[in-house]
């Protein structure tokens, strides 16, 4: 099946307030997804010290990462935490979060990490104590991951069952009640959705 991708630009205006400028940390990276990047040089000209990272994805802060040891933290321009909370996991650095739609600032705090830290840690021990295994395979390019789940598949240590999907509804897992675990080979934000899920880089050798 043929898809086509169209690019929603926002048209609102990028414009930092007076006191959400002094909280930023003095070497900021501007990061932002599709939807404002050709506006985010409005944001830069704001911040003297400023390094632009870019677009980020959901699950892929590559080029957060790229500019991490130019700059003392973050701000990301957009809504919702979903991007952010990967920017501060995969760095390791303070992320501050610009809404243009609210005008508000906020920060990811250590809780939210911690959090996201403690579900993974939960996904790890419902992987080791279960006997029964659904390993995730996308069909879709970029996340077709057929060759890791095979390898995992061949482990004697538990049954394993591979699973490939188009699009994930995470609902339709339900329907396979004799699998205690998922594990996930396309993008890794999916294992955000459930405890039941572990990305299968999370798995320890055997």
């Amino acid at each position: 099946m043929k898809t086509l991708f169209v690019e929603a630009k926002s048209s609102i205006e990028l414009k930092l307030g007076k006191k959400q400028i002094e909280e930023l940390p003095n070497k900021v990276g501007i990061l932002t997804t599709i939807q404002h990047l050709h506006k985010i040089k409005d944001i830069q000209n704001q911040l003297k010290e400023s390094v632009l990272g870019g677009q980020v994805l959901g699950c892929d802060a590559s080029s957060a990462k790229k500019i991490k040891n130019q700059v003392d933290g973050f701000l990301y321009v957009g809504s919702g935490e979903f991007h952010p909370l990967w920017i501060a996991i995969e760095t390791g650095k303070e992320v501050f979060c610009f809404n243009p739609f609210t005008k508000s600032m906020s920060k990811i705090s250590k809780d939210d990490i911690e959090k996201y830290n403690k579900r993974k840690k939960a996904a790890l021990v419902k992987f080791l104590s279960s006997d029964r295994i659904g390993i995730l395979v996308s069909t879709k390019p970029g996340q077709n991951h057929m060759e890791k789940a095979l390898e995992l598949s061949k482990r004697k240590d538990k049954e394993y069952y591979l699973f490939a999907f188009d699009t994930l509804n995470d609902m339709e897992l339900e329907n396979f009640p004799f699998i205690q675990c998922w594990v996930n080979t396309a993008c890794p934000r999916i294992a955000d959705k459930r405890k039941s899920i572990i990305n299968i880089d999370d798995i320890p050798s055997q």
